[in-house]
This record gives C-alpha cells, sequence and structure tokens, in this order.
C-alpha cells in the first residue's frame, strides 16, 4: 500500500473536475490509475466488482421510484394548486409570496425528495408571482434556492437512501432522524423572511391574494383540496416505512402509485407527461447510480492504498478527542461540496468516515444527522453551489449571478445555525428514531 498514492487522488479528481470531465468518469479515471499501483492489470477485474455492487444493491432500486414520483407530482399541476391554496392565507403578510414559496417548497420536498427538480419547480412558479410585486432579487434567488434545499433534510429524501445504504444504517430511522432539525431549519428560514421584510418592506412587499373575495368555506375546500394529495403520499410513504410495513423500495413504489392515482384525480395525468416523467427519471438515475458506481471504485482504491488508515492518522493527530475528529470530517465534507455534487461528497466519505465514527463510539444517527445538514450548507454555498445553477437555469436574465450568491447567504447562516442546534444539542436528531421506528 502506499499512502502518497491514495494522498493524490483527491487532487487528480478535482483537477479532472476542472478540465470539465463529468463526475462519474473523473472518478473512473481516477480509480483505474490509482488502482493499477495497488493491483496492475489486475485492476479491471477488481473495479468491476464495483459496478456489480452498484447495479444489484437492493436498496438503491428505490433511487429510480422516488425520482419518478417527484417527477410525476412535477408535470402534474398538483404544485401549481398548492401555491395558489397556500398563497390565499399568507400571501398578504411581508414576504407573504416567499413564505408560500418556503412552505411550498417544504411540502413538495417532503412528498417527492428530489431536490432539482423540486427548486425547478418552485421556481418556474415563484419568480414570476414575486417579480409581479417587485420583490428584492436576492430574497426572490435565496428564498428559492433554500427552498429547494430542503429536499436534502426534509424525508423521504434520496440522499437518505444512499447514504443508510453505504452506512449500514436503519433508513428508516435516519429518515425519522432529520424531520425534526428539518422542520427546525423550515421555521429558521420563515422568521428570517418575515424579519426582513419586516424591517425593509420594499424588499417583500405584501401582495393581494387571489381568495380575498371568497367565502372561508371556499378558502377551506381549496385549500384541503390542494394540501390533502401531497400530504397523503407523503403519510403513505414515510408510514409505511416508519411503521416497518415496507421496505425502502417498497415505500417507494407506493409512493409512485400514489402520485399517479393523485395525477389522475388532478387531470394532470396524460400520456405525454407520463413520457416525460419516464425520460426525466431515467436520465436523473443513469447519473445517480453511475456516480455511485465510479464512487464505489475511488473508494476502495482510496483504502487499498491506505488512504483509510492516512484518514485516521490525520484525524487523531489533529487533537482535540471527538469533537475534534467530527468538526475535520464536517470541514471535509463542507469542502468538497464546492466541487462536488451530493452524490459524490456521500460515495466518497460515507465509506471512508463510518468505521471510524463507529471505532469512536458517536452515535452513527446523530452523525449522519450532522453530515446531511451539512451537505444541504454546501449545496446552496458559492461558488460552485448546485442550488445556483439549477436557478440560473430557468432564472430571467436581468438575475444575476451575483444577486443569486448574496441572497443565498443568509439562508447559509441558518443553515449554519442549525448545524449548530443540532451539533449541541443531539436529541433533535436521536429522539424521534428512538420513539417511532420499529413500531
Amino acid at each position: 500500500m502506499d499512502a502518497t498514492v491514495a494522498a493524490l487522488m483527491f487532487p487528480g479528481l478535482f483537477l479532472l473536475i476542472f478540465l470539465g470531465i463529468p463526475i462519474a468518469f473523473a472518478l473512473t479515471i481516477v480509480s483505474v490509475f490509482a488502482g493499477w499501483f495497488a493491483f496492475g492489470p489486475m485492476v479491471f477485474q477488481q473495479l468491476y466488482g464495483s459496478v456489480f455492487s452498484a447495479a444489484s444493491h437492493y436498496v438503491l432500486s428505490s433511487i429510480p421510484l422516488f425520482v419518478l414520483m417527484g417527477a410525476i407530482l412535477e408535470k402534474s399541476g398538483i404544485a401549481r394548486n398548492l401555491f395558489d391554496a397556500i398563497q390565499i392565507w399568507i400571501g398578504r403578510l411581508p414576504g407573504g409570496l416567499a413564505l408560500t414559496t418556503i412552505a411550498m417548497a417544504a411540502i413538495f420536498a417532503a412528498a417527492s425528495g428530489v431536490v432539482g427538480a423540486v427548486e425547478i419547480m418552485i421556481g418556474l412558479m415563484a419568480i414570476p408571482a414575486m417579480r409581479a410585486y417587485k420583490y428584492n432579487n436576492t430574497l426572490i434567488t435565496g428564498t428559492i434556492c433554500a427552498g429547494g434545499s430542503l429536499g436534502t433534510i426534509i424525508p423521504p429524501t434520496v440522499i437518505v437512501v444512499v447514504y443508510a445504504a453505504l452506512a449500514q444504517l436503519s433508513i428508516g430511522a435516519l429518515f425519522a432522524a432529520i424531520i425534526v432539525p428539518g422542520l427546525l431549519m423550515l421555521s429558521l428560514f420563515a422568521l428570517y423572511i418575515v424579519g426582513r421584510c419586516l424591517l425593509r418592506p420594499q424588499d417583500g412587499p405584501a401582495a393581494v391574494a387571489s381568495g380575498d373575495d371568497l367565502p372561508l368555506s371556499e378558502k377551506i375546500g381549496i385549500t384541503l383540496k390542494a394540501l390533502i394529495p401531497p400530504l397523503l403520499l407523503m403519510f403513505a410513504v414515510l408510514g409505511s416505512l416508519l411503521g416497518g410495513i415496507a421496505s425502502p423500495t417498497e415505500a417507494a413504489a407506493v409512493g409512485v402509485a400514489g402520485a399517479v392515482v393523485l395525477a389522475a384525480i388532478n387531470g394532470g395525468i396524460s400520456f405525454g407527461a407520463m413520457v416525460e416523467s419516464f425520460s426525466l427519471t431515467v436520465r436523473i438515475t443513469a447519473m445517480i447510480l453511475l456516480i455511485v458506481a465510479g464512487g464505489t471504485m475511488f473508494t476502495g482504491i482510496f483504502a487499498v492504498n491506505g488512504g483509510g488508515d492516512m484518514v485516521a492518522d490525520i484525524a487523531a493527530g489533529l487533537g482535540g478527542g471527538t469533537t475534534g475528529v467530527i468538526l475535520f470530517f464536517l470541514g471535509v465534507t463542507f469542502l468538497l461540496g464546492f466541487v462536488l455534487d451530493w452524490t459524490s461528497i456521500v460515495l466518497i466519505c460515507v465509506p471512508i468516515f463510518t468505521p471510524i465514527v463507529k471505532q469512536m463510539g458517536i452515535d452513527p444517527i446523530w452523525f449522519a444527522t450532522l453530515v446531511l445538514v451539512t451537505i444541504q450548507t454546501s449545496y446552496l454555498t458559492p461558488p460552485m453551489a448546485s442550488s445556483i445553477f439549477y436557478l440560473k437555469s430557468i432564472a430571467p436574465k436581468d438575475i444575476t449571478y451575483g444577486q443569486m450568491c448574496r441572497g443565498v447567504l443568509p439562508f447559509i447562516a441558518v443553515q449554519l445555525l442549525t448545524l449548530l442546534l443540532v451539533a449541541l444539542f443531539p436529541a433533535t436528531a436521536t429522539w424521534l428514531p428512538d420513539r417511532i421506528v420499529g413500531f
């Protein structure tokens, strides 16, 4: 084993990524070159096992189902109904449209768990609405990016499936662990929006809600019609999983079936919409699983070349005991988020971190929650923030990249505050799994 080879794997990976090579192929190329030092010409036989593992892992088969569920919801018109219904109630508050956007993002993050799809879906509806009331561009962009990022921390979410599979944790327990931190973060987002718009009303003027002249009974009817479908879907997926009734893959299948039924009831399902949903699912799933295969190769070769021992030595040499190790791991995760997407971060870091975390007696569910919040924060952090690139693809030209970067900064501060609260009060992540998983 040569730790020098392991140490050079990350710089080599970053170099290829900056040269424009897709992450999955960059991971594979580095793995082949580094693996040659350990296995010689036999490296290809060794790496084949990583591809086979990614292709045959039963838990990972839930990924295309969760993606398909989100795609169907996106194409069915359910999101538009929900946006209009929430706006009836809170649109007239200071920053009401931004609050509507955050609330809708949270509900659809819980219903689909696909980060990019949630952000693009709410962005297409929220940008025209907020611009019509002359909202500040930084508030518009920050709200949409932060709302989309909730797909990482509000279950069910694909990242938890991948993380739990790699760390050999209960997916249901990890879903339960992120519920309280997710709700805490959502509440802090809302408090920031209200506080900013009270201090600077010009940033988020109150809107004239479209249902102001409707009687209360009709408002309630519109709201229930829009809100009940995604909530039923969320409860069906999470309830069957947390209650031990279904495996993750079976729960995802329940979600797809529920999404199809709800889309049909809503009248938004058509042959063209289903074709687009399947096409989107194939593209996203292929991307994720190629990265899974490449990440498995990378971490395997990194370990064979002594990378695991090298990381353990660095962690031990930092001092500070358990706290120092956790801070080191979270810092690495955050820095990797500048150049890698969440799939790559999880695939690279979790197999390296998990043995050390277990050896030091750190609660793996609590640690996993800290890592997930950190990944969500890095997802929002410039200059390479995935959320900003998603939004840039649909934003009007006069909303600049600089405005997007300034817009997300206060929300990043809220995420870091959430991370601090979870770190100081581990029960925020461990209390709920202890109470409901296994019932």
